[in-house]
Order: structure tokens, then C-alpha cells, then sequence
């Protein structure tokens, strides 16, 4: 009996094996997509392996295979056994990973039958595509007038009729005549409007290269041409030509015939890296962005999966993108904590970049102005070689100057705010005076972190969360929780002692853009931060501040990433204290990343750059290195300080979590699941814990954890494999986060 295993995109650690029919056997291959019956369900499933094994069940237990989605395998041997791996090393259901990569289309099903048919259609409108035959027929006349000058078009590439026209007024009418004598051939295509390449890119020529852009780019592309398999740290100061490294990388990467990937952090950094990439490779790029339609993404997987496109770029989850015989990952801003997904599936890409590429036999650059613990970690041991890009690209262009304001000393300013002391919108005058641009951090988004009672000291909380609510005054005035979304009026009285006067305390980036907009009323202020550029939205505020129609953009850390803006001289950092007060032990290592990153936004044209930072722990050494830019000096402290603790990258983590509606069940839970795991420890690996989470309740929901710590991977997994098999209550979800980031 032919036998298949077959993963289904359900919550649960194991694939299902089906009985591969006489009729289906030679077409059914690994990486298939396939309709199955799951229960009462009909879902549609990945086939992992095919083999005529004897069957583990009773054969009247398994059921018939359904039919195939398409006529070839929609995930390639090389990604699917990525994603095995990657499943495996998460504890992740397989069927979800599978997910992650597999294609956007709309099932339509009228019925079970249709869904067993296989039939599934792409979203969106279909559009008529017109290729000129060549060679032309030779019996066929030598066309004249309008007909001559579509042929000429279609000669430098296929057209859309609809865009044909637009130059060409009877433009279908010539089509259709053109078709019947065989010059031209028509066919249909799905309607992507790709905002990506809406405009025409410029073809850009390359600039001169530093001597150390010259020497990592030979290092990289030595290695491409001789097929090793190679890793590389790309550590460059801000500014100092990383992306140019990657451009001459995967250049080289695509005329030797092999893909490439580039991964970035955020998809507000995405527009900017496709513009450079169309300017110098054209438009044989493809994007993978969660901006874009599930038609426009399904053009993009179906090019890749073709090789018909050779480069993608997108965001994290680029890194499971069908690229064909990938040779090339470049990780941008790798030190980025978005890189780690934090729900479903708990992967970090950046790990997964170095494991693909390894596997792969292909070259893998993590570049970035601060790299993190951990890829310094791995130079160390030799598994990355470093590059160093010490100075700045542009010979103009040197690192800002940088002055410590400590905020003890210097109250607020003339708005009253204590976040705007008087150096600081003095600084501010200055750039508004000389017609240059600011920029000014501070990582809280809305008007008022929190509302208080000043009678009995209560902070106004979320009702299905342990979290503050944060006060918004744009548009409609109300109190918002920024985990849950909770919203509700702003209140007037305490619910707890009932004759308390609420006070709103902090400031956040729209209190800021308030006062500067009352304090300079001839400046053009602006903001970038979730509440008014998610998404995709974001572009269109920094593209402002490209045509120098803003003059002081207040953001989170939406600012501080690779935006590359000549005309900003000013960094202000309004709070340098609010990343160190996280209780994490990477509290020191992102703050510092963070502010040499924002630190590194000023003075990247030809005017001097000038750096401004507001604390209250001028002394915090996290903060002097940072305000030097001394990255080696930080990296040095900080790695005694995780040695000494035990922590990555000595060791190991893995966080597991539980979650429920009852917190004295699930309290209980943790309990007794740690007590089980702490019998299996053994001298290899520690346990710390239960407690609840430093955030107790999300979504009214109560969360208790323990952490996982030991230098030794596998002893780590063994744990965790008893963790993940130890049955719970059904009213409690368990969560093991493997390689946590986020602590809370």
C-alpha cells in the first residue's frame, strides 16, 4: 500500500498518513499540495513523504488521498526540508510552519465535491497580456501606422492591452488584427497593482567604493564564485554603505544564475530598499510584503517559484520565500528584535537566514551598525567572518557630535514639558533658524502614558489587561490599551476611591507634536508612530521629509531604523531612560542599539550632524558608549556582564508560558508541569520559576510562566520535548517560546 504523510495546517505536533490511490501514484510527490479529510473537515494539506511502509493503524483507519491542487510540487525539496527542521527546532506544529510558505490564492468551493476537484482561483481581476511573436511569420505583410508602433512597443516586452490603450487609442481593435495574422499572441494574467513598482525607477549608476566596501565585497563575492559555504558580520557606523555591499553582492549573486534574498526588519524600510534594488537590477525583483494584496503576493511567490525572478526582498517573513537555487541572504539591521515573530510560530529569522543558507551551500551577510550578542558570539567560535565598514560612505559625511543633557538638572522648558528641557528646544530653534530638519525619538506612542488619582496614587488600567491606559487626544479623545485595543472615554473620577482628581502623566509622541506645534507655529511638525503611519503609511510621511516638507518628525522607533535623510542635522532623544527600565535582561543591549541607530539618522549629507540625548543616568555606561559610538566597548561590557549571569549567548533559553481565563488553574498548571520538568532536569539545565509574567493578565486572559537555561541544546530539548507532551488542562494553552526575545 502507497502511504502518505500529510501535514494540515492545524494546531497539533504531528502529519497524517492517507492511502495514495493506483491513479494517483505517479503524480504524487513531495512538497504537494493536496485536499484531505481531517474529522468532518475538508482542508487542504502538504504531502512530507510518500513510501509503500507498512501501515501503524489499521488500514480501515486510513483514508483515501483527495486530489491534488496543482500538477507540480508547491513547495521545493530544498524549503520544504528547511521547514521540517525549523518545525523541529521550534516545537512548532508542522501543518502551521507549512503555512508560512505556502501560496496566497482564494478557495471558492460551492461544495465539498469542488474542493475535492481541487479547484481554487486566484484573487482578483483578470487582465489581457500581449507578447509579440518572434520570429515573426514570414507570409505575413509588414504591418503600417498605428499596428508598426504597437509591434515596436511589444518588442522591448510584453504589454497589458490596458496600458497599450492608454498611448494608443484603438489600441484592442489593432490587438485583435494583429493576433489574427499571428504577429501578436494574447493571454491572461491576474491584475497586480504592485505598489512597489508603481513608479519608473531611474536607473542608478554605482558610486565610487570606500577601500573597505571594496574588500567585503570581494570577500563575499569570492565566495559566491567558488560555491562555499560561507557566513559573514557585516559591521559598518551608520551610514557607511552596507546596502551598496548587498547591491554588488547579489548582483554578482544573479550572473553567476543563482537567487538571492534580502531580508529587513521592518516593512516601513521595504519601499526605500526596492527603490534602490529596481535602480540598479531593474524590475526582476520580487516583494514580499504583508502591504500587498494576496493577488499581488501570489504573482510574486508563482515568479520566484518559476525563477522566472531571481531576488526577493521583504520583511520576516521573506525568509520562506521559494526563491530557486538560492545562493545569496543578506539580513539587514540583523541585531533588529522584529526579526522574532512573537506569536504562532516563534521563529527568529535571522537565525533561520544562517541555518537556510548554510543548507543550501549558499553565502549568508548579517549586516548592521550594532550587531547583536549573539552574532558577535559566533565570530567568536568562527562560524561568522567579520567585515568592517568603520567610516562613512560619503567623504562629506562624518559621525554627528553628541551632548548629554542631564535631566535632573534641566527642568522643563517653555512648554512646560519636562521631555523638552530649554537646551533641547534650543537646539530645535537653531535647525528651524538654518532651514535644516530634526528628528526627535521618544518610544511612547499617544498624549499621556497614564491616567492617575491624586488622592489614592491609582492608575486608570485596562479592564482585561495589566496594562496602563494611554490617553489620545487626535481626533476623538478617549483612553487606549496598546496590547488589547481596549478604547473608552477619557474618565473624570476614580473608579476606586470615588472623589480622587485624575491627572494625565508623561508625555507621548502626540503631546510632543502638540506643544512644538504651539511653541514654533511657522514649523512644519509631524509624527511617525502606529497610531498615524501602520503599515504601509509610513513611506508617505518619510517621503516628506525626502522633498523637505517637514521640518521636526517626532517618532518611536520607527525613526531610529536605516532611513537614509541628508537634510537631518538634529537627533533629539527626549527619553534615553525608557528602554533601560524594561525588565529584560537585553535592556542594555536595546537601548544601546537603539540610540546609536536614531544617533545615526543625523549628519548623513554634507552638513555636520549633531546629537542631543535627555537622561536622568548620564553615568549609565550603556548610555556613554552609545553616545560615543563605541560599539567594541560596549559589546566587551556587556558580554563579562552575560557570562558572569549565564545568559545568551551562554547559554540557552526557552520560555513556557500558560494562559487561561481561571489564573488559579492555570497557576496550578505551570505548577505541576514544572514540577515534572524539574524531575528531568538533571545537572545540565536550570529552572526558574513559576510566576506569573510581568504582564499578568492580556486580553483577560491570565499568563504564568517558568524559564528554561542551559548551555547544552540538546539537554534543552529533551526537556522541552517532555514539556511539549505533558497533557493539560483544555482550558489552559501552553506556549513554549524557544529563544525568547520578549520576557513580558
Amino acid at each position: 500500500m502507497l502511504l502518505a504523510s500529510v501535514a494540515v495546517p492545524v494546531p497539533l505536533g504531528q502529519a497524517f498518513t492517507y492511502q495514495v490511490m493506483p491513479a494517483q501514484a505517479a503524480a504524487c510527490r513531495r512538497g504537494m499540495r493536496v485536499v484531505c479529510e481531517l474529522g468532518h473537515r475538508q482542508l487542504v494539506g502538504v504531502v512530507l513523504q510518500v513510501s509503500d511502509r507498512e501501515p501503524e493503524i489499521a488500514v480501515s483507519k486510513i483514508k483515501p488521498l483527495g486530489s491534488f491542487i496543482e500538477s507540480e510540487p508547491a513547495l521545493p525539496e530544498e524549503l520544504l526540508d528547511f521547514l521540517i527542521e525549523l518545525s523541529r527546532y521550534y516545537l512548532a506544529p508542522i501543518g502551521e510552519v507549512l503555512r508560512l510558505a505556502l501560496p496566497a490564492v482564494e478557495r471558492t468551493p460551492t461544495s465539498q465535491e469542488n474542493l475535492f476537484e481541487g479547484k481554487a482561483r486566484m484573487i482578483g481581476r483578470m487582465v489581457q497580456e500581449v507578447h509579440r511573436v518572434d520570429p515573426c511569420p514570414s507570409d505575413v505583410k509588414t504591418p503600417k501606422g498605428q499596428a508598426a508602433e504597437i509591434l515596436e512597443v511589444l518588442g522591448k516586452g510584453p504589454s497589458l492591452v490596458r496600458d497599450l490603450e492608454k498611448q494608443f487609442k484603438s489600441a484592442r481593435a489593432v490587438v485583435q488584427r494583429l493576433e489574427k495574422s499571428g504577429l501578436v499572441r494574447t493571454s491572461t494574467a491576474t491584475d497586480v497593482k504592485n505598489p512597489f513598482f508603481a513608479q519608473v525607477a531611474v536607473r542608478d549608476t554605482p558610486p565610487s567604493l570606500t577601500s573597505a566596501q571594496s574588500v567585503a565585497i570581494g570577500a563575499i563575492v569570492t565566495a559566491l564564485e567558488t560555491a562555499s559555504r560561507q557566513a559573514f558580520l557585516l559591521h559598518g557606523v551608520t551610514a557607511s554603505g552596507k546596502t551598496e555591499v548587498y547591491l554588488h553582492a547579489v548582483q554578482r549573486c544573479v550572473e553567476l544564475g543563482r537567487g538571492a534574498l534580502i531580508m529587513v526588519p521592518e516593512i516601513a524600510l521595504t519601499p526605500q530598499l526596492v527603490g534602490r534594488f529596481r535602480a540598479r537590477l531593474g524590475d526582476a525583483i520580487a516583494v514580499v510584503h504583508s502591504a500587498l494584496g494576496d493577488g499581488e503576493r501570489h504573482q510574486m511567490w508563482k515568479s520566484l517559484r518559476s525563477g522566472q525572478v531571481r531576488v526577493a526582498v521583504g520583511a520576516r517573513s521573506a525568509l520562506f520565500a521559494p526563491v530557486a537555487n538560492l545562493g545569496l541572504i543578506c539580513v539587514d539591521e540583523e541585531h533588529d528584535a522584529s526579526f522574532k515573530q512573537e506569536d504562532g510560530v516563534r521563529y527568529q529569522a535571522r537565525d533561520m537566514a544562517l541555518w537556510r543558507a548554510h543548507r543550501v551551500g549558499g553565502v549568508c551577510v548579517l549586516g548592521s551598525a550594532t550587531p547583536s550578542l549573539t552574532s558577535e558570539a559566533l565570530v567568536q567560535r568562527g562560524v561568522l567572518q567579520k567585515l568592517e565598514l568603520p567610516t562613512r560612505a560619503r567623504a562629506a559625511s562624518t559621525l554627528p557630535t553628541v551632548e548629554i543633557i542631564d535631566m535632573r538638572r534641566n527642568k522643563a522648558g517653555p512648554t512646560g514639558d519636562r521631555l523638552l528641557t530649554l537646551p533641547m528646544v534650543r537646539a530645535l530653534e537653531q535647525v528651524i533658524e538654518t532651514k535644516e530638519q530634526a528628528i526627535l525619538f521618544l518610544n511612547r506612542r499617544g498624549f499621556a502614558p497614564y491616567v492617575l488619582c491624586d488622592n489614592c496614587g491609582e492608575i486608570v488600567r485596562c479592564p482585561d489587561c495589566s496594562i496602563a491606559l494611554t490617553v489620545h487626544r487626535r481626533g476623538r479623545p478617549r483612553v487606549v490599551c496598546h496590547t488589547c485595543e481596549y478604547q473608552s472615554a477619557i474618565p473624570t473620577t476614580c473608579e476606586i476611591c470615588k472623589v480622587g482628581e485624575l491627572t494625565e502623566e508623561g508625555a507621548g509622541t502626540e503631546r510632543i507634536e502638540t506643544s512644538l506645534t504651539k511653541l514654533f507655529p511657522d514649523a512644519r511638525v509631524a509624527r511617525l508612530d502606529r497610531d498615524v503611519a501602520a503599515g504601509s503609511k509610513s513611506e508617505a510621511i518619510l517621503e516628506r521629509m525626502r522633498r523637505r516638507e517637514i521640518d521636526i518628525l517626532i517618532g518611536t522607533q520607527m525613526v531610529t531604523k536605516g532611513h537614509d535623510l541628508p537634510d537631518v542635522t538634529l537627533v533629539g532623544v527626549l527619553d534615553a531612560d525608557a528602554a533601560l527600565a524594561i525588565p529584560d535582561y537585553r535592556a542594555a543591549e536595546r537601548a544601546f542599539q537603539l540610540l546609536v541607530q536614531v544617533a545615526g539618522r543625523a549628519g548623513r549629507g554634507g552638513r555636520p550632524g549633531r546629537v542631543v540625548v535627555q537622561t536622568r543616568q548620564p553615568e549609565s555606561p550603556t548610555i556613554l558608549f552609545a553616545m560615543r559610538h563605541d560599539v567594541r566597548a560596549f559589546l566587551d561590557h556587556e558580554t563579562e556582564l552575560r557570562r558572569e549571569l549565564g545568559y545568551p549567548p551562554y547559554a540557552r533559553l526557552a520560555l513556557v508560558r500558560f494562559e487561561g481565563m481561571d489564573d488559579d488553574l492555570v497557576s496550578s498548571e505551570a505548577r505541576r508541569v514544572a514540577g515534572l520538568a524539574q524531575k528531568a532536569l538533571g545537572s545540565f539545565v536550570r529552572l526558574s520559576g513559576p510566576a506569573p509574567a510581568p504582564i499578568a493578565r492580556i486580553r483577560n486572559r491570565w499568563r504564568h510562566r517558568f524559564l528554561l537555561k542551559s548551555a547544552d541544546r540538546q539537554k534543552l530539548r529533551e526537556v522541552l520535548l517532555l514539556v511539549s507532551r505533558t497533557p493539560v488542562d483544555r482550558r489552559v494553552r501552553v506556549i513554549i517560546d524557544v529563544d525568547p526575545m520578549n520576557m513580558l
